[in-house]
């Protein structure tokens, strides 16, 4: 089971505790930015642009327990940045264990294994890692601009998995993904003993480099359908650490609205108007988040333009989570999804099939820029044909 019974009973109980208290608007998960800095300089990461005096700003431990008490929720993830070179992280990790909140610590785990070595960190059911891996090894250090991150992040689940660690994966996948190589990915994280996975496709944030590789909502859907329909074809039984509502939600077979409030922000800025993809102003308490944003201007029916391609897990799974607890059909077809989950889908086969003919990932760029003429592909194998020089691709 990729969550445990005694966090599932918790959010259960606490969602059910705000429906019959009418409340219309709560949070499931507060996403708990403690810095900003990291090091990676990932290409579609929009967090790191800031500048040298912000970077080196960060939360302290009193400020994080004083959120987290605030909010209320029951879950806490903590981003970044990367959360591992706070200096106090350990500290803050103990803080919300001792709060009983159930915690996923973000991280790229170039830093991880060097942590738990030290001793930084004890198991706890409330403790769960939450390892950024955006699929193989070459589409990883590509997405990351960093060769090696990928074996580096293997080694740290490894050695957290050993210590008897919660531990997940989190992948967010761009235009141009290979569907084959992330299904393949799947299987890669399922024998290393992940506890589940955690998807979804990019947020085009403003300041990330790289504008042109984010997902438009119909490629968003083409995608997760070839990516998560016909589960029958492979030997391993895939664990998601997500709502499988969700899930259907990105195979387009399900219509949400944005929730943005389900999992609000708060980092060395204050409580992040209106989520954590968007920022449009901070106010000191949370209350004030809940009160005074123009929720109606946010998701994709309110017509705003940087909504509109949206579909990332911080906006719309609290939707879904809702949606399993408004009424017995919610709860029936959440508990179909997890019993009825091959989704046979021959369509969605025969594209997956097509796409092993494409280049993707690395390979697909070198096309592009006109290094390479072509990729062969022999014996199940995918090779680039360079271009000679002088000739033209």
């Amino acid at each position: 089971m990729p969550v445990p019974i005694s966090q599932m009973w918790t959010v259960a109980t606490y969602v059910l505790k705000q429906r019959l208290q009418g409340r219309k608007r709560y949070p499931l998960v507060l996403m708990l930015e403690p810095l900003f800095r990291c090091n990676l300089a990932c290409a579609g990461c929009g967090k790191i642009q800031y500048p040298p005096h912000i970077l080196k700003r960060q939360l302290t431990p009193a400020q994080c327990f004083k959120a987290v008490e605030e909010c209320g929720a029951p879950m806490v993830s903590i981003p970044g940045g990367e959360p591992l070179l706070h200096p106090n992280i350990k500290e803050i990790v103990e803080g919300l264990v001792a709060r009983r909140k159930y915690i996923y610590l973000c991280t790229n785990a170039l830093l991880l294994k060097e942590k738990l070595e030290a001793g930084w960190f004890k198991p706890s059911k409330y403790l769960t890692f939450s390892v950024h891996m955006d699929g193989q090894e070459e589409h990883h250090d590509f997405a990351v601009c960093r060769e090696g991150t990928y074996e580096k992040a293997v080694d740290g689940i490894r050695l957290a998995v050993k210590m008897g660690f919660r531990v997940t994966t989190n992948t967010t996948l761009f235009d141009g993904a290979d569907p084959n190589s992330v299904r393949a990915f799947f299987d890669e994280m399922m024998a290393l003993g992940v506890e589940g996975m955690m998807l979804s496709p990019g947020y085009a944030y403003e300041k990330a480099p790289d504008q042109k590789n984010f997902l438009k909502r119909q490629k968003t859907n083409e995608l997760f359908e070839m990516i998560l329909s016909n589960r029958k074809d492979g030997k391993q039984k895939w664990r998601f650490n997500q709502s499988p509502l969700f899930l259907e939600f990105l195979m387009g077979t399900r219509q949400y609205e944005c929730t943005p409030w389900g999992m609000p922000t708060y980092n060395i800025f204050g409580w992040q108007k209106p989520c954590y993809l968007l920022q449009e102003g901070y106010v000191d308490t949370f209350s004030e988040l809940i009160d005074e944003t123009e929720w109606e201007r946010y998701g994709h029916s309110s017509g705003n333009p940087k909504c509109a391609n949206c579909m990332v897990h911080s906006g719309y799974e609290a939707s879904a989570v809702n949606h399993t607890f408004a009424s017995v059909g919610g709860m029936f077809a959440t508990v179909k999804a997890m019993l009825f989950n091959t989704y046979a889908n021959p369509a969605a086969k025969r594209r997956l099939d097509e796409e092993k003919a494409k280049p993707h990932g690395p390979v697909a760029h070198l096309v592009q820029l006109g290094i390479a003429a072509d990729v062969v592909e022999k014996d199940g194998k995918r090779t680039v044909r360079l271009v000679e020089s002088g000739s033209a691709a």
